[in-house]
Formats: structure tokens, C-alpha cells, sequence
């Protein structure tokens, strides 16, 4: 056991754990944070996707130790008040069934608009094709994201005569 200071959605946060406990139990079973969720367990479904310095990372995959002094951005932590574009368009486009894999496919969905802010369909179904969802939202997560993209976009400069 060893404690170790983690920097969790802009707060510093120290806790004790073996130096090989995942960061997904961390979170939730050592500082009670449940919004990353448990899928698989071996990194592929995507459910437990989170940002370390604003990279996505499977928390399952992650021991504690490698953490460092990375910065650690949970779903919780994604926006203060639950209104990143990409949340409002998940809303919008009423894309959560069951749910349970929202909270990684949003993750993945707010870094992917970092890399591409208008991204293609295709681009849509790479970045997002290793977070799995077992009710089949994908139309819909992927439309939720063109709405997130376009309202993520800068205004451009007003046309003479527009109002």
C-alpha cells in the first residue's frame, strides 16, 4: 500500500491503494465516485473511459502508480455544471438507453472533437468504434456529435449587412 496524491477534475485528492488497484476502483470504491462505470474489465468495451491530460484511457487498464501527476478528468469533471456541448447534445439526441456506457462514450466523444472539431462520419466511426454499446445507440451517438461539433465551433466573422 502506498498513498498517493492523484489530481481528480482539478482537485487534489490523496488516497491510499495497492500501487497495481486500477484507477476505475480507485474512483469508485476508494473515493466513491461512481460515474466512471465497469464494463469489461479488460480495456476493450470503452465504459470506463476517462481523460488523463485530456487523452482517453480505458481507468481499468490504468494502475495507480502510473497516474503520476497526470491530470485526471472523470465524467464528473467534464463540466461543472453538465453542460459540455457534447452532454447537451447527448440530450438532445436522446441517445442513452440503458445508459451504462454513456459516461465512456462521452469521454471519447469530447476528445475526438478535440482532435477532429468537424469530424466526418468516418472519423465519427473510427474515434468512437472501440467504445461499445450494447443497445445499438450509434446513429444516434454519432448524430449527437455533428450537433456537439456545431456548437462547439467558434462564430465565425459576421457577413457585411447580416444581422
Amino acid at each position: 500500500m502506498a498513498v498517493y496524491t492523484l489530481s481528480i477534475n482539478g482537485r487534489s485528492r490523496a488516497v491510499e491503494a495497492p500501487e497495481d488497484m486500477p484507477l476505475l476502483w480507485v474512483l469508485r470504491d476508494l473515493l466513491g465516485m461512481t460515474g466512471t462505470k465497469f464494463g469489461c474489465g479488460m480495456g476493450v468495451c470503452g465504459s470506463c473511459t476517462l481523460h488523463l491530460d485530456g487523452e482517453p484511457e480505458r481507468a481499468c487498464q490504468v494502475p495507480v502508480a502510473h497516474v503520476g501527476t497526470r491530470k485526471v478528468t472523470t465524467i464528473e469533471g467534464l463540466s461543472e455544471k453538465g453542460d459540455h456541448p457534447v452532454q447537451k447534445a447527448w440530450i438532445q439526441h436522446d441517445v442513452a438507453q440503458c445508459g451504462y456506457c454513456q459516461p465512456g462514450q462521452i469521454m471519447q466523444a469530447a476528445c475526438l472533437l478535440k482532435k477532429h472539431p468537424h469530424p466526418t462520419d468516418a472519423q465519427i466511426d473510427e474515434g468512437m468504434g472501440e467504445n461499445l454499446c450494447r443497445c445499438g445507440t450509434y446513429q444516434r451517438i454519432r448524430a449527437a456529435i455533428h450537433t456537439a461539433a456545431k456548437a462547439s465551433a467558434p462564430a465565425g466573422p459576421k457577413k457585411a449587412g447580416a444581422k
